[in-house]
């Protein structure tokens, strides 16, 4: 007898709907096809234990499976429910009246109880593509699942629970939610907020400029400076997800198995912070089972570099393409992957490798050439690639106890928001381009053009301060968000004179002078 079951196969960001073939004949061997791996051919074991432990027999035959199509491959254990069910099916131990209209995914335990598995919501949106019916998941995958709307999904403990959904014998109730309250009621709730930050008011304000134009940063500063710590409220300021960045920022997450049981959609934007001595692969992502890397998993987020001269400077390289693109394409001998990775990029790091260069409070013994060596870590074009370089003080302890709390996140976000609709309606005409960090160098000559007075400035700097030619446009970008931020529909010599102010380390002079 010939059973069919529905599943699916998550590679990348695409899902393809898979067909289980099940097929039982007199004999005794089992046979499994479709190209499948090493945790698909498993199942076998995990599905006879499972079936004992609910009360079924496995059928002693010759079974025949595959897993349609046969070119794509198959990995993880999410086959087990399909299988097992059209193993049923075959046997006459489950109506198969009902199974074309139900896409299954699944692990399954020794003792028959459904485990979660990896990718359930962009399979969800897949199924809803494929106009299935319902979508049966473990029940810890159902909140992710059932963000999508106009499609059953169903959350099972067991499989027990699905025989008898398949048999009539039980009802079950699909999941509802709704994606929309859930979502909006999420957006504003920050465990961190700036208020928290004393003093520091330039470099907040850099940080302010940054999220406004959605800008790259790289704080430099002594230990115990407050780096991270403003680093860490960054996404506190960044404008709210809308619901389409939610929707990507999920399915991302939801791949990588990083989702908890009680997230259904990620309404705040992520923040990433990797250890320093993290590989290449886990940076970017791939592997023998490819996965989403940290930049990914940032995606319409923040990816905080903290430390950066300690990271590998090989690991570091392979960000140039990543930040330029917003998108990163795994080419292995085996698959083609493209994941999405748009993100602000946040960096610290000491002034030198002691820490204490230019710090009043402690005397640096690294000498110019060490602290250029140093520096030296960070290639050009990497830091080409970070418009706002921002320089930080340790706060004494004499003013850290006497001040007042800071602005709110709130008050500041609120700024940032009005200067992101500003971009809005700056680049609604221009494909893939959101906001002024992603402008163009033709966009640079239409929409942040200085005037003659603001030109003469920005000439006699870059000659004063031995500004680099790659500082240029990067000024003229940070420039046009300063700008908005003042409601200026003009770059004015005082937008320019504040972005010439955060390419500190474009000096030619930086590692002999003191700050």
């Amino acid at each position: 007898m010939l059973v069919k079951t529905y599943s699916a196969a998550v590679n990348g960001l695409e899902v393809t709907t898979v067909t289980v073939e099940v097929n039982i004949t007199r004999g005794i061997l089992f046979h499994l096809t479709g190209l499948a791996d090493t945790a698909v051919r498993e199942s076998k074991d995990r599905i006879v234990a499972a079936m004992s432990n609910t009360g079924f027999k496995f059928p002693v035959a010759d079974i025949t499976i595959n897993l349609a199509p046969a070119d794509i491959k198959k990995e993880g254990s999410s086959y087990d429910l399909p299988l097992a069910i059209g193993i049923l099916a075959a046997d006459s131990k489950v109506q198969s009246e009902h199974l074309n209209e139900y896409m299954l995914v699944g692990e399954l335990g020794l003792d028959g109880r459904l485990q979660p598995i990896r990718g359930a919501l962009p399979i969800a949106i897949r199924a809803r593509a494929e106009h299935y019916k319902g979508l049966i998941v473990p029940k810890q995958n159902i909140r992710e699942a059932a963000v999508v709307n106009n499609l059953n999904v169903y959350g099972m403990e067991s499989l027990w629970d699905v025989v008898q959904f398949f048999n009539g014998q039980q009802q079950f109730e699909p999941t509802i939610i709704d994606t929309r309250r859930e979502f909006y009621e999420h957006q504003n709730h920050f465990d961190l907020d700036f208020a928290d930050v004393r003093g520091q008011e330039n470099v907040k304000r850099a940080l302010e400029v940054a999220a406004a134009g959605g800008h790259n940063l790289i704080m430099v500063g002594p230990p115990g400076s407050g780096k991270s710590m403003m680093a860490k409220r960054l996404p506190s300021i960044l404008p709210p997800l809308s619901l389409a960045e939610s929707l990507e920022t999920t399915q991302i997450h939801s791949i990588a198995g990083k989702l908890s049981r009680d997230t259904s959609l990620i309404s705040q934007r992520p923040f990433r912070s990797p250890h320093h001595t993290i590989s290449q692969v886990a940076l970017v992502g791939g592997g023998t089972n490819p996965q989403p890397g940290e930049i990914s998993l940032a995606h319409n987020g923040v990816l905080f570099a903290d430390e950066l001269p300690e990271f590998n400077k090989s690991t570091l390289e392979v960000l140039r393409q990543p930040l330029e693109d917003r998108k990163i394409t795994i080419s292995r001998a085996k698959y083609t992957i493209e994941y999405p990775c748009s993100f602000m990029f946040v960096a610290s790091m000491n002034p030198c490798p002691c820490g204490y260069y230019g710090d009043s409070t402690h005397q640096c013994v690294c000498t110019p050439g060490q602290i250029q060596r140093y520096m030296n870590k960070i290639s050009g074009p990497l830091l080409d690639r970070i418009d706002i370089q921002c320089e930080i003080q340790a706060v004494p302890f004499a003013q850290l106890s006497q001040m007042q709390p800071g602005e709110p996140s709130s008050a500041i976000r609120e700024r940032v928001i009005k200067a992101r609709k500003i971009q809005e309606v700056r680049f609604k005409d221009s494909k893939g381009i959101h906001c002024n960090a992603q402008m163009t160098e033709r966009m640079l000559h239409q929409f942040a053009e200085p005037d003659a007075a603001s030109m003469d400035m920005l000439r006699m700097a870059m000659e004063r301060l031995k500004l680099s030619a790659r500082a240029y446009s990067r000024i003229l970008k940070v420039a046009r968000t300063i700008a908005d931020l003042a409601g200026s529909e003009n770059v004015l010599s005082m937008h320019i004179a504040e972005a010439i102010g955060y390419r500190n380390l474009d000096r030619g002079d930086w590692a002999e002078r003191g700050m």
